[in-house]
């Protein structure tokens, strides 16, 4: 950006501060035809996203399509068709103290929102957010990641040209440029991202008392019980640990398995990886060189043993799944999020020590699971350990569904959204007392 670049920021945000001050967002005819327009956009540029996301993250035009662009054109169908029922304003009881009047509850936007976009998915973990500022009668600002500069270019120029800068806008930059932007009096701030950033974003927010939604991540973890359906355990795992090269918070971390099972689990795991993931590149690219090289150092200093490894392309960013057997909590692979395709494996012989262990070194993850044939004993586990979501015999994919809360606890993140949750993640609700 040049030297006036915190000048046409700084009017950019003013601007749209006036859009929303002047009421015509808040309007469902108006945010109807907004995400209209933003669908058709997605739709005209959808060749240029898919070759994008291959240049930064390896990604097939499939894979795209399935997890960014066909989720985006379903929350909006969802939103369109349900925005008249989340909108009604709600009458309340009113107390005999206070006489003869009504009292009502309506929502209302916030006014300028500002979303920080991660580069794991990039359209649309930039975009659905942009759904939700859009129903809750909010203007925006987003800026992508720099880490997928393809992909961000082309958000940019799908907002850009399809919306005025006064109600919503893209801007490019990293550090210094969102810096600048989190001094701004933001009405809302929405950031996906790590804690160590989240922290940083909330604090900046707390300077003007700005309420904020946390995306974070953790450590996910993937217990399997003595009674799990192997099969079902391995199809789980390469569903959601090998989509986007593992680089996707509510992946599994890590494995934490009743010894009695261990073996066969590992053996059927190693298996299906052989078969489906030996190939260099089969699993898409990790985002930059940066992080491939802090995968390698992972390994390389694990003190567990490696028993299964594919075919590594650096040049490519291309990182080979591994199995890391015999892991302890101490170990390099069981500091934070590893968001690559390593499997550590930790062994527990008691179900009681479980709950205690997670909630301990990784406590209030993203997601936890629990694989198991009982669902008493699962369900049992799963109440023992806080954590955003949660899932039984099934990973990641209730982030796909509107009609559930996607978010996280604590370390992993504050606010949920997604569906009706999205209309309300971006709104107030609003007291309304008439005298009679």
């Amino acid at each position: 950006m040049d030297a006036t670049w915190q000048g046409r920021l700084l009017d950019i945000f003013h601007s749209q501060k006036k859009v929303f001050l002047s009421g015509i967002t808040r309007d469902n005819p108006f945010k109807k035809a907004q995400l209209t327009k933003l669908r058709h956009a997605l739709l005209l540029h959808k060749e240029a996203v898919c070759e994008a996301m291959w240049s930064d993250l390896g990604r097939s035009h499939h894979a795209v399509e399935q997890a960014e662009l066909a989720p985006l054109l379903n929350e909006i169908s969802f939103a369109l068709e349900h925005l008249d029922e989340w909108s009604i304003e709600k009458k309340a009881p009113t107390p005999p103290l206070l006489g003869n009047s009504e009292s009502y509850i309506t929502r209302e936007g916030y006014g300028v929102n500002y979303i920080i976009g991660p580069f794991n998915y990039p359209l649309y973990l930039s975009c659905c957010p942009l759904i939700g500022a859009i129903i809750g009668g909010n203007t925006a600002i987003i800026k992508p990641s720099e880490a997928t500069p393809a992909t961000s270019a082309v958000i940019e120029k799908i907002i850009n040209s399809t919306f005025d800068s006064d109600y919503i806008h893209v801007c490019q930059g990293a550090k210094e440029e969102n810096a600048y932007l989190l001094t701004l009096p933001f009405n809302l701030i929405f950031f996906t991202g790590s804690p160590q950033v989240g922290k940083i974003v909330m604090a900046a927010a707390a300077k003007n008392l700005t309420p904020v939604l946390l995306e974070l991540g953790g450590k996910c973890p993937a217990i399997i019980l003595d009674d799990a359906d192997p099969d079902v355990v391995v199809e789980e795992l390469l569903a959601s640990k090998m989509i986007n090269s593992g680089q996707t918070c509510v992946a599994a971390d890590y494995l934490y398995i009743d010894r009695r099972i261990k073996a066969v689990v590992l053996a059927k795991l190693s298996a299906a990886l052989s078969e489906h993931f030996q190939r260099a590149g089969s699993n898409g690219k990790i985002v930059s060189h940066a992080a491939y090289a802090r995968l390698e150092q992972i390994l390389a200093t694990s003190q567990g043993e490696i028993i299964w490894r594919g075919e590594s392309d650096p040049a490519q960013r291309f990182f080979a799944p591994a199995i890391v057997d015999n892991v302890r909590f101490d170990d390099s692979t069981m500091q934070s999020e590893l968001f690559g395709p390593i499997f550590p494996v930790l062994t527990f012989d008691s179900e009681q020590e479980v709950a205690m262990n997670v909630n301990l070194h990784h406590p209030q993850p993203l997601a936890a699971y629990v694989f198991s044939r009982s669902l008493q004993r699962a369900r049992t586990l799963i109440d023992a350990i806080p954590a955003g979501d949660a899932g039984i015999n099934a990973l990641m994919l209730h982030a796909a569904s509107h009609y559930l809360p996607f978010g996280g606890v604590g370390s992993s993140g504050m606010g949920c959204y997604h569906g009706e949750f999205s209309y309300q993640a971006f709104t107030h609700p609003k007291s309304l007392r008439v005298r009679k």
